[in-house]
């Protein structure tokens, strides 16, 4: 259990689409089941202790807060709570993604790294659909036939669901001045779970009906809808 809950936490300081890349789609459900069974005074404990770790190591690397912004020991607080949770269908309640990117000035970076998040957000989504998709076809809801067409659609719809993406909530803000005077932003994002999926079905029907596919049905039942 202890390195399930360890395996958890490192998912919070990655980048949320490599690390979708690289972790197989079963073992992401599993550890998701492991995590909703821990206790919440457990769970509160282990936070608690992740929080003071990551800001400590955050604040050594010169990382700070714009003035008036909430302290990074709460900011993290609020993005590690947000990342355990999960609906009845084990779907992630909020999509969080990760960007950092440096500017000759703070807004310039702020504003490279939000756009390098989104990109990275459409990925997460992708990630969490291809998953609901591969539950399907477990629970004998779809055809394999018909979830290798929509994976392959859902793979292609990256830039439609990046253009698709609303106002997201901005988790983690923090900057860091280099020795050449440039800033650098570092920026954690979360979107809704449901309207990522509505995001993700509206950017995949598009697609569909550009390439003349028939699986209106088939991603509605994948989805939820």
């Amino acid at each position: 259990m202890k390195k399930l809950v360890m395996m958890a936490l490192a998912m919070m300081v990655v980048c949320s689409a490599a690390f979708a890349q690289a972790v197989d789609q079963k073992e992401i459900r599993k550890e998701r089941q492991e995590i909703r069974k821990l206790a919440k005074k457990e769970l509160s404990a282990r936070v608690d202790k992740s929080v003071k770790k990551e800001a400590k190591r955050l604040k050594k690397e010169g990382w700070v807060v714009a003035p008036g912004s909430l302290p990074l020991e709460k900011q993290l607080e609020r993005s590690f709570t947000m990342e355990y949770e999960f609906d009845e269908n084990l779907y992630p309640k909020y999509i969080m993604a990760n960007a950092q990117s440096i500017g000759g000035n703070y807004d310039a970076a702020k504003t490279a790294a939000m756009s390098l998040a989104i990109t990275n957000l459409a990925g997460q989504i992708q990630t969490e659909v291809t998953a609901l998709i591969e539950n399907t076809v477990a629970n004998n809801q779809l055809s394999g036939n018909d979830a290798e067409s929509l994976t392959e659609t859902v793979m292609a719809s990256k830039n439609l669901i990046s253009q698709s993406i609303g106002r997201v909530l901005t988790v983690v803000e923090c900057y860091r001045e280099l020795k050449n005077g440039n800033k650098e932003v570092m920026l954690r994002i979360a979107y809704n779970g449901d309207m990522a999926k509505d995001v993700a079905k509206k950017a995949i029907r598009q697609s569909m009906e550009e390439k003349g596919q028939k699986l209106h049905e088939q991603l509605d039942q994948a989805l939820g809808f």
